[in-house]
């Protein structure tokens, strides 16, 4: 009889976990088709140095979110808990973002993150078309490819290795700071 009761509980915690993987498929595939279509519409349209600038704005939003994503997996609820006692505010958010880590991080980290992520690589397509209109030679044009991706890739990947570190060192702080974040701009009432 316990061995029904524990596989039925397994069964229910891995359908759980399909049906937020299946949630979290659907939303990245709607918001990442709608901010390609928006960024595809917009970039094509502006200069080098505003596609440029929004290439940036992309790639600071994917670090600071996987930030958030790997700080939320590194952090101690013990600690929320602490705070919760001294009726410290945005504690209440943060245990439950801790609680909540393995949704947090994937949607920060693999919905957010990877979508500002593709968004910075089709800014970088756009600029590349830009700058490639009047080129003739095939060759300058792949350099001009290569190095723009390059570039873009680089960014991506030197500023997340900055960040894991710190995210990993301050999960505590930063979760903390997400919670007093989201305890402001939704007004959450602390009992």
């Amino acid at each position: 009889m316990k061995n029904k009761n524990k596989n039925a509980k397994i069964q229910s915690v891995e359908i759980k976990r399909y049906r937020w993987a299946i949630k979290m498929f659907v939303v990245s595939v709607c918001l990442s088709s709608i901010f390609s279509i928006i960024s595809q519409s917009i970039l094509s349209t502006l200069g080098v140095v505003v596609a440029t600038i929004l290439i940036l704005l992309f790639i600071a939003i994917s670090v600071i979110f996987d930030m958030i994503g790997i700080a939320v997996t590194s952090c101690e609820e013990e600690y929320f808990l602490k705070l919760i006692r001294e009726k410290q505010p945005g504690a209440q958010v943060a245990q439950k973002l801790c609680q909540n880590s393995e949704k947090v991080c994937s949607f920060c980290a693999d919905v957010v993150g990877d979508i500002c992520g593709i968004l910075s690589g089709a800014g970088g397509a756009c600029i590349i078309m830009t700058l490639s209109k009047n080129i003739s030679s095939p060759s300058i044009t792949v350099l001009i490819s290569t190095m723009v991706s390059s570039l873009i890739a680089g960014l991506i990947i030197f500023f997340k290795a900055i960040m894991k570190g710190r995210a990993i060192k301050n999960a505590n702080h930063i979760i903390l700071k997400i919670g007093r974040l989201i305890e402001r701009l939704f007004v959450i009432k602390i009992k």
